[in-house]
């Protein structure tokens, strides 16, 4: 295996820009109304290159495409899919969910043929939806049997929590994929609207069994204590999760033309999972999964672990991106930066910029039907012959393309 020194200037051929790779939309949950919020912020802040990653649904992103460029913003397009790895399940191993061994969230990252979806990627991708939408329906249903049996009947069900995202993003009523977050929002907002301040503390005391930590006049915070208490394995709510495995969903990735990428937890949890328990053992694992990406969202990370692995995975010839994600109602800065607001050390940043490049050169070349980074396998052309020569090429060519 080749391996650099990711200290060394000329690493990324320029001083890295501000970038991110990865942010949530609406209607997927997000810390975004619209998507001039988005864009607006991350000019704003001096982002050159903002990536989204969406679940099970693409349609915003031609919008986001739009919005980005007039910006002078470079649009990177991905997904984010969560599979199940059978034989690590099996085993008890955990990989990037440490509550649930074999569970994987797996993104992909510069895709391109989204719109319109392949005939293959449209099969792969609606068996997900439809596997996600008969969750959540009965997830809903269970969540009002909890509360009536509290003495309150919502009248929550899977169509106005849908409504409710329609009406609060404007989004087409068939892109919306409701999630968990959705849900506890929908019941939440539901409370609130219907019941004073003391009538909600008494009955989400009833449902849980124990008075509520959260205020009741703190919306997030309520909302993230009804998927705690009542959502999660073990609860009331609980529905089990149905998973494609993860050849489908990588398969997904490639159907849309994008590079297969492992997120990547390391210290956001102690101690960190089976599969990252050094960052050694992670990059050999990851190489076993045949991926040649991984990304970060640093913000759960110190510095210094957060160089570790990041300089690890790059020794290894892999490529690192990293984001923010912007999964929940909190409205942090789109720039990344780590636990309690430290800076990324310099040597990461520059390697994140260099894994920005590269996916942009790998979308615009698939998009143009040119070799990407990897091909419709997956496997980088050459294998790990040429890696450093490869790694530097596309970073290079797709610097040139968002400098302009």
């Amino acid at each position: 295996m080749p391996s650099i020194d990711p200290s060394r200037e000329d690493l990324d051929r320029g001083a890295p820009l501000p970038n991110n790779t990865h942010i949530h939309l609406p209607p997927n949950f997000s810390a975004f109304d619209t998507v001039e919020q988005a864009v607006d912020m991350a000019v704003a802040e001096g982002i050159r290159a903002l990536g989204c990653s969406n679940y099970y649904d693409y349609t915003v992103y031609r919008r986001f495409g739009q919005l980005a460029r007039a910006a002078g913003v470079h649009p990177l397009f991905g997904t984010e899919i969560i599979c199940l790895v059978e034989d690590l399940a099996r085993a008890g191993r955990r990989i990037n969910d440490p509550a649930n061994p074999g569970k994987m969230y797996i993104c992909g990252k510069g895709i391109s043929r989204f719109d319109p979806l392949s005939a293959r990627g449209a099969a792969l991708l609606q068996t997900i939806r439809d596997k996600d939408s008969m969750r959540m329906a009965e997830m809903i249903q269970r969540l009002d049997e909890v509360f009536s049996a509290a003495g309150f009947n919502s009248g929550v069900t899977e169509a106005t929590a849908v409504e409710m995202v329609v009406r609060r993003h404007g989004a087409p009523r068939e892109t919306v994929c409701l999630q968990e977050r959705h849900i506890a929002q929908a019941f939440q907002e539901t409370f609130a609207a219907r019941l004073t301040a003391d009538e909600m503390e008494a009955l989400l005391t009833r449902a849980y069994g124990v008075a509520p930590a959260a205020p009741t006049d703190n919306a997030v915070a309520t909302q993230n204590e009804i998927r705690s208490r009542l959502m999660k394995a073990g609860t009331p709510g609980y529905v089990p999760e149905t998973f494609v495995g993860y050849d489908h969903a990588r398969q997904l990735i490639l159907a849309l033309g994008g590079i297969p990428c492992y997120p990547t937890l390391a210290d956001a949890v102690t101690p960190a999972t089976d599969f990252e328990e050094t960052p050694a053992a992670l990059v050999e694992r990851v190489r076993q999964l045949d991926i040649h990406c991984a990304e970060f969202i640093p913000v759960r990370n110190s510095p210094e672990t957060l160089e570790a692995y990041v300089l690890a995975m790059r020794r290894a010839g892999i490529i690192v991106t990293a984001g923010t994600e912007h999964n929940t109602r909190d409205l942090i800065p789109l720039t990344p930066t780590c636990r309690g607001g430290a800076p990324v050390p310099e040597s990461a940043a520059r390697i994140f910029w260099e894994g920005a490049c590269v996916v942009a050169a790998h979308g615009d070349r698939v998009a143009r039907g040119l070799e990407g980074y990897v091909d419709p396998r997956g496997r980088r052309p050459g294998g790990d012959a040429d890696i450093e020569q490869r790694l530097r090429s596309f970073a290079a060519e797709g610097q040139a393309i968002l400098a302009g």
